[in-house]
């Protein structure tokens, strides 16, 4: 396989370029970038700073990737940011590299789909299969597990957490960690239950959406302290890798709060 090089783009000396890469008109790539086998860039892309993108990931035009981060303290350290393979960023999409005050790394997992004008902070880490919506913006040293949907036009606080297979509503503010499986909404969101159609869209079984229902429930309901109701759940659910997940997640000393329920989790939940 050939790399294939429009004569208007920049690739600088240093660069490092896979097999199959394709790099489109009036792109640049700088000295520190390495680009794995079949990247695309299609036009008009940005990408530079100590940067990887893996395997058969394609941008599209006017992203800018591995840029400085929009921090005041980033005073030009080396810091990195990394991008896995299959996937897709598309118009005008920012993410930036990490700060020498945060981990020093931006991270991003395989097979994500961030939409038109989605960004990417300093120091977030982004799981597998992660889809942003238009506008979805995240501050920095946010974290997003494994299929989690932002819906478009929202926009996530500096530190936040969000579980895996958590939903967020378009046009949302989420300033509080957001348990796995969640759904949460609203101006400043708050939850509405489990995401019950992603669970299912997932092909989790009947049985295995019931117990991460009564984890739910027992997490934000029911009498005594919190600590004691997920202590709980761990002498009752400890065999149980999903509930397990949510547990140790509303159980983890965070930098936010957890995001509560809009209403009481027995009337927010129904099949």
């Amino acid at each position: 396989m050939t790399i294939k090089l429009h004569p208007t783009a920049l690739v600088n000396q240093g660069a490092k370029l896979g097999e199959g890469v394709e790099i489109g008109p009036f792109c640049i790539v700088g000295p520190s970038v390495t680009l794995g086998n079949g990247v695309k860039l299609r036009s008009h892309v940005v990408v530079d700073g100590h940067t990887t993108i893996g395997k058969n990931t394609e941008v599209f035009p006017f992203a800018a990737i591995g840029l400085p981060p929009q921090d005041k303290k980033y005073k030009g350290e080396p810091t990195t940011l990394s991008i896995g393979a299959n996937c897709v960023i598309r118009e005008h999409c920012t993410i930036h590299i990490g700060t020498a005050t945060g981990t020093g790394h931006t991270e991003v997992g395989d097979e994500v789909l961030f939409m038109v004008n989605s960004h990417i902070a300093h120091d977030c880490r982004i799981g597998k299969g992660v889809i942003l919506a238009n506008n979805a913006t995240l501050g920095g040293h946010v974290e997003l597990g494994d299929f989690v949907i932002l819906g478009g036009n929202s926009a996530v606080h500096q530190f936040v957490r969000i579980g895996a297979m958590a939903m967020i509503g378009g046009m949302s503010g989420v300033e509080h960690d957001v348990i796995p499986f969640g759904l949460a909404t609203g101006d400043r969101a708050r939850l509405n239950g489990l995401n019950l159609i992603g669970l299912k869209r997932r092909g989790l079984a009947h049985s295995q959406i019931h117990a991460l229902r009564d984890a739910y429930r027992r997490i934000f309901n029911g009498e005594g302290l919190r600590i004691d109701r997920i202590a709980k759940l761990r002498l009752d659910y400890g065999a149980d890798a999903m509930v397990m997940q949510m547990v140790d997640f509303a159980a983890f000393e965070s930098h936010r709060p957890l995001c509560v329920p809009m209403v009481s989790p027995s009337a927010a939940e129904h099949d």
